[in-house]
C-alpha cells in the first residue's frame, strides 16, 4: 500500500534529507513543497493563500488526499528581518500546511520543533504556540520532534550559529539525564527518525528528544 505524502520545508537543512529519505522509499509517494518563487525543486506553494484558504489550497496538489504531512518548516528573526515575520513562517505557515493537510484526510503529522519549546524566550514561545496549536487540530497521530543545536551544512551563513556549534559539540557528550537534550545532533540524523516515523500507524501524540531520535536515525 503506497502512503500519500506531503512534505512542507523540502529544500531547508533537515528538509533536504528527508526528502532524499523518502524518495528512496517504494511505499512513499512524496510531493515535496517549496515556497513559491524559491530556487528550490519541488511543488511551489503560494503559503499566504494557504493562510487565508487553509481548507482548499492544497486541493490541486493534492487531489486524492493525503495520508502523512511533514513539516521541516522554520527561519530565523535574521533571516525574516522582524519576530512577526518569524512568527509567520514558524507559526502561521505550519499551522496552515497542518490545517489543510488534516482537511485532506491526513492521519499522521509530523513537526519538526525545538527542545524547550514553549519555554522563555520569542524562539521557543514561538514553537510552543506552534505545537499547541497543531495538537488542537486532533490528528489521529501526532509526532512533535524536538532537537537540540542542529548539526549540518545550511545555505545561509549563520556565524554566531556556527560558533555556537562548536563549543555546543564539545560539551555534548558532558551532557547526561535530560541535559542530553540540549546537545548537538546532525541533522541527517534527525532526517533519518523523521524518514522511519513516516507511515507508521499506532495513534497518539509523541514526542522525541535526542537520544530518542539518535536511536531512530542510526
Amino acid at each position: 500500500m503506497t502512503t500519500r505524502v506531503l512534505l512542507a520545508g523540502a529544500t531547508g537543512l533537515i528538509g533536504r534529507s528527508v526528502d532524499v529519505g523518502l524518495a528512496q522509499r517504494s511505499d512513499i509517494a512524496l510531493t515535496p513543497l517549496v515556497r513559491s518563487g524559491s530556487s528550490g525543486t519541488g511543488q511551489p506553494i503560494d503559503f499566504e493563500r494557504l493562510c487565508a484558504q487553509p481548507e482548499t489550497a492544497l486541493r490541486e496538489v493534492a487531489p486524492d488526499g493525503v495520508d502523512v504531512a511533514i513539516s521541516c518548516l522554520g527561519t530565523t528573526i535574521r533571516a525574516a528581518g522582524s519576530q512577526a515575520a518569524m512568527y509567520r513562517v514558524d507559526h502561521d505557515y505550519v499551522l496552515a500546511f497542518a490545517r489543510s493537510a488534516h482537511a485532506l484526510g491526513a492521519r499522521q503529522f509530523i513537526l519538526v520543533s525545538s527542545v524547550g519549546a514553549g519555554g522563555p524566550g520569542f524562539y521557543l514561545r514561538t514553537k510552543g504556540a506552534t505545537e499547541r496549536d497543531i495538537v488542537a487540530l486532533g490528528f489521529a497521530r501526532l509526532d512533535l520532534v524536538r532537537p537540540g543545536m542542529l548539526l549540518g551544512k545550511r545555505a545561509e551563513v549563520r556565524p554566531l550559529e556556527s560558533a555556537g556549534q562548536r563549543v555546543a559539540a564539545v560539551l555534548t557528550p558532558l551532557m547526561i539525564g535530560r541535559l542530553s537534550h540540549y546537545g548537538t545532533i546532525s541533522a541527517e540524523t534527525v532526517a533519518r527518525a523523521i524518514v522511519r516515523l513516516t507511515g507508521q500507524t499506532d495513534n497518539g501524540c509523541r514526542e522525541y528528544f535526542n537520544p530518542d531520535i539518535r536511536q531512530m536515525g542510526r
